[in-house]
């Protein structure tokens, strides 16, 4: 029996880029040959100006030193004055060698003196160039490394939840432009993939509240009949309770991908009134509960969505008050501005929260070990959405353990 051929495989892939023209090495303008010839540069233009004015005042210092220090009166009795060297300058005649050991001070003296102006000057001129060197060497590497600075700025940005940020750097192809471009590549892939996923979310959020929807409404019927046997009025009891939680599901999970956005549309919102808000909706579930709520809330405002905001504090305080002592428990709501920040503070009396449990409160679905899923107190995404809200006002949200049992949140937000 013949073997089988094997299928045919596939041509190998180019290595290179024909869209993309190729240069030699030593042709590419990398930051490594700019900032050589610019250097380099520097140096060579300095170098000659030192020269230039070493020589102008070599030249000066010359001049000086062949000036005459001295003219002969009487050249018979050798008779001279001098104003430079007052060896010689003396009225009456003096011998021959004396003259010329007078004449060889002076000249000595006269060539000193031009010394030491041509060094006083020649270090003048190199702390002028020193000076003007550094000046023009900090703007040069300023303009060489405004690039990075773009990219700096963009990551920034884009650490504030906001992909939409391109660098988009033009210039030389060099290796700030390469390393801009695939920092724009990878934030579009990651823009991708996020828009993906929050459209992922939402999705199937709107698909599943219609027939959530419809089961309530059927229930609600169902039990409004009262010839209904008792079992079924049970089951449709049992039954509206968990459509109830599959919607609060769904709203959570919509709001946790609505918020995981960038706030683009701001407006001034008091925290103070937020946080009265979002009381005044929990105080009927704390009196039946036994929790005291109580606190002072002063002004605090910041710029951002008020509707998310609202949000935050509700699900702090529904979770103080429901995740509470059974008697005696209270709650304490604060607002207020400490160090430039707009702050939220919710303590509660509860159970004993391990230290090492406060991070995984803030993730999704997940509870106390005490707490499992068919807990009544909610779907586990209440945290998870105030931290999402948080982080998109540019805020932050902590949580510590407070002796003796319960949490204090704290909320800190730009003013």
């Amino acid at each position: 029996m013949a073997a089988t051929p094997a299928p045919p495989q596939a041509p190998p892939k180019p290595t290179w880029d024909p869209r993309r023209p190729v240069q030699p090495p030593w042709l590419r303008p990398t930051i490594r040959i700019r900032l050589t010839l610019l250097y380099g540069g520097m140096f060579l233009i300095a170098g000659i100006l030192l020269l230039s004015i070493i020589y102008l005042l070599a030249a000066q210092a010359i001049n000086t030193g062949n000036e005459p220090s001295f003219k002969i009166v009487d050249g018979q009795a050798i008779k001279v004055t001098s104003d430079d060297c007052p060896a010689i300058n003396n009225a009456s005649p003096i011998s021959l060698t004396a003259f010329n050991e007078a004449i060889s001070e002076c000249i000595d003296h006269q060539r000193q003196v031009a010394l030491d102006n041509l060094l006083s000057r020649s270090l003048l001129a190199l702390l002028g160039l020193a000076v003007i060197a550094f000046a023009f060497g900090y703007a040069m590497a300023g303009r060489v490394l405004s690039p990075l600075g773009r990219i700096t700025r963009t990551a920034r940005a884009v650490a504030g939840s906001d992909l939409s940020r391109r660098i988009e750097l033009d210039g030389p192809d060099d290796e700030l432009k390469e390393l801009a471009d695939t920092f724009d590549d990878m934030l579009e892939r990651l823009q991708r993939a996020f828009t993906a996923q929050q459209r992922f979310v939402g999705n199937a959020s709107h698909e599943l509240r219609t027939p959530l929807a419809i089961n309530r409404t059927l229930l609600e019927v169902h039990l409004s009949d009262p010839d209904a046997p008792v079992e079924l009025q049970q089951l449709g009891k049992t039954l509206l309770a968990t459509n109830e939680r599959s919607e609060q599901l769904v709203e959570g999970l919509l709001l946790l991908a609505r918020s995981d956005n960038q706030i683009v549309e701001r407006k001034p919102v008091d925290l103070a009134e937020v946080a009265g808000q979002a009381i005044d909706q929990v105080h009927a579930e704390a009196e039946a509960k036994g929790v005291r709520i109580h606190g002072e809330q002063k002004p605090a405002v910041v710029q951002g969505n008020g509707v998310l905001l609202e949000r935050i504090a509700l699900n702090l305080v529904q979770n103080a008050v429901r995740y509470n002592i059974p008697e005696g428990g209270w709650v304490e709501v604060t607002t207020d501005v400490q160090g430039g920040q707009a702050v939220l503070l919710v303590s509660n009396t509860g159970p004993v929260v391990p230290a090492y449990e406060i991070d995984n409160l803030f993730e999704p679905f997940r509870r106390l070990r005490t707490e499992r899923t068919g807990s009544d107190k909610g779907v586990g995404l209440g945290l998870s959405i105030a931290r999402s809200v948080a982080r998109a006002h540019g805020g932050h949200i902590s949580a510590r353990p407070r002796e003796g049992g319960g949490l204090e949140m704290r909320v800190t937000l730009p003013v």
